[in-house]
């Protein structure tokens, strides 16, 4: 992905995804034009700086670098 379509990570928007994990809220992300939705449980710098959340569906835990995702909304305010 090029630098200019990357998404810009204000302080604000980073705020709002740190708060969505620890409430618990389900987000709607983007990454590499796939859309998922997963319930947010935790922000980690492990490797890099990440989202990891649970795939409601399947269960699944997924980690989603905060440099691969293309644009996120908080879908439960």
């Amino acid at each position: 992905m090029t630098p200019e379509l990357q998404m810009r990570w204000s302080t604000a928007r980073y705020d709002e995804l740190e708060a969505a994990a620890v409430e618990r809220r389900r987000v709607a992300l983007t990454r590499r034009g796939t859309e998922f939705v997963i319930i947010a449980l935790r922000v980690t710098m492990e490797p890099t700086e990440s989202l990891v959340g649970l795939l409601p569906m399947t269960g699944e835990e997924m980690t989603f670098p905060l440099g691969e995702i293309d644009g996120f909304h908080i879908v439960d305010r």
